[in-house]
């Protein structure tokens, strides 16, 4: 089993919800991004907007290869700008319910197979220092990231581990990288904007089993 993250334009929204209905996947989750092109480079690939929809669902490995290969050739994702898309391996799962809920057949067996190349770089942050971080992992390779926007829940006592302030609204920045750069990315980003700075980011990555659209690199 696999979960699937699909970063896509606004306009291609309801042929991603297609190809997820047609395939029978679990119901996705939706959720409302930016990208972080400069204007100069969405000029040149001739997109209007940074807004990206990032959609969420789960498949086993058979149905994810179709997955990708239908969003790669009805989406385009071979053309710098019109997306991407990454599987990450399910380790286990919370109970046959949720199993057959995420389209799984029987149960989970072993460890995921993993195949390296690839990696999520996730960075947790208080809202408005996304630049900052950003602008470090730039500087160790990365090409850009999608970011989300949310709500923390810190508690006093977290506050008070971390002797410093946690404030309630947070920016998810995801950053997909080639394996050999994530380390630098992730050290860019703890020097620029780690725990200890105004930006407060955690930052942590996950294996990539497969992608699509990464043309740019």
């Amino acid at each position: 089993m696999n979960y699937i993250i699909s970063i896509t334009n606004p306009n291609a929204l309801n042929r991603l919800l297609g190809i997820c209905d047609e395939l029978g996947l679990s119901p996705p989750v939706i959720m409302y991004g930016c990208g972080t092109a400069a204007k100069s480079v969405l000029d040149l690939l001739g997109i209007d907007s940074k807004e990206r929809r990032v959609v969420f669902t789960a498949a086993d490995d058979a149905k994810t290869r179709e997955f990708l290969y239908e969003q790669r050739k009805r989406l385009y994702l071979d053309a710098p700008g019109n997306g991407v898309a990454m599987s990450i391996p399910i380790k286990s799962v919370g109970g046959e319910l949720a199993l057959s809920y995420l389209g799984g057949d029987g149960e989970l067996k072993g460890a995921p197979e993993l195949k390296p190349g690839y990696e999520l770089i996730l960075s947790i942050i208080n809202e408005g220092h996304s630049e900052t971080v950003l602008d470090a992992a730039r500087s160790a390779g990365a090409r850009g990231g999608t970011i989300l926007h949310g709500r923390g829940t810190g508690s006093k006592s977290a506050e008070k581990f971390f002797k410093v302030t946690i404030a309630q609204e947070k920016e998810v920045i995801f950053i997909v990288s080639k394996s050999d750069q994530k380390s630098a990315i992730m050290s860019a980003i703890l020097k620029s904007a780690g725990p200890n700075t105004d930006a407060g980011a955690i930052v942590f990555s996950l294996p990539v089993n497969d992608i699509a659209g990464f043309g740019l690199i």
